[in-house]
């Protein structure tokens, strides 16, 4: 099965180190990863250094992979040519760094994810005619149409709305166990890590915090000094706990 190791990595923007030291244990397919901090901890740049963007030291493993390009990444901003219908945007992602040629799987590719992401009334309208939260649905099927074996996605909820954002995590959580890939989502909401994902990171101060369990990762100590709120996680009976924010810690500077 396909893992995701980070030994020491940095990452750099015009000289400015912004994130150093970043090192996981193994990050195994089968799992969904919550990646945590505040705004402006690095959680975009991590995935841009994973992914090849950026430059910096440090070793970036990849082991177990079977396909030739075994990540995707899903930025903020997909990129999406606003003048491509959405079926046209879908089908370009499948095609980047291949043939040329067009075979019917491709197509039947494209549909298929269509129908697993439930936007095919979507199909013909221009990209640029599209809201926000459909552009991000747009997003997620480019990421998955690619068949990599790990998707890196930088808050794909961001602009989705409640039922959209659960199904979507859903999703992702359902193929995590079918199809045994790795994905590493960015989330600002923590009760959404703790219902979906079965593993976090937290960066914050340009370094890692915390990697493991999720419900070992998101305690009250960490909500109060990474995130400055007091918070409770309590038990649900019908499945995971649950987070409740009392207010603000307020101890920061």
């Amino acid at each position: 099965m396909v893992s995701l190791t980070l030994r020491d990595v940095s990452a750099a923007y015009g000289g400015r180190e912004v994130l150093s030291g970043i090192t996981t244990p193994p990050l195994q397919g089968g799992q969904l990863v919550a990646l945590l901090g505040p705004n402006g901890a690095g959680k975009s740049t991590l995935f841009r250094r994973i992914f090849g963007l950026l430059r910096g030291q440090g070793d970036i493993r990849v082991e177990g992979a079977t396909v030739p390009r075994p990540i995707a990444y899903m930025p903020q901003d997909n990129g999406a040519r606003p003048v491509l219908s959405v079926y046209e945007s879908i089908l370009l992602a499948r095609m980047q760094g291949r043939r040329l040629r067009v075979l019917p799987e491709d197509h039947a590719e494209v549909e298929r994810i269509l129908r697993l992401l439930n936007i095919g009334s979507l199909r013909a309208r221009n990209v640029g005619d599209l809201s926000g939260g459909q552009r991000q649905m747009v997003g997620a099927a480019q990421t998955l149409v690619q068949n990599p074996q790990i998707l890196l996605m930088d808050e794909p909820t961001s602009a989705l709305d409640l039922s959209r954002q659960i199904d979507l995590l859903a999703l992702l959580h359902r193929l995590t166990r079918e199809e045994g890939l790795l994905i590493v989502v960015a989330l600002h909401d923590l009760g959404h890590a703790l219902r979906f994902a079965d593993a976090a990171m937290v960066i914050g101060n340009g370094g890692l915090v915390a990697c493991g369990a999720t419900q070992d990762v998101i305690t009250p100590h960490l909500l109060r000094n990474v995130f400055d709120v007091e918070a409770r996680i309590e038990p649900c009976t019908m499945g995971r706990p649950h987070l409740i924010v009392d207010g603000r810690a307020g101890h920061r500077a």
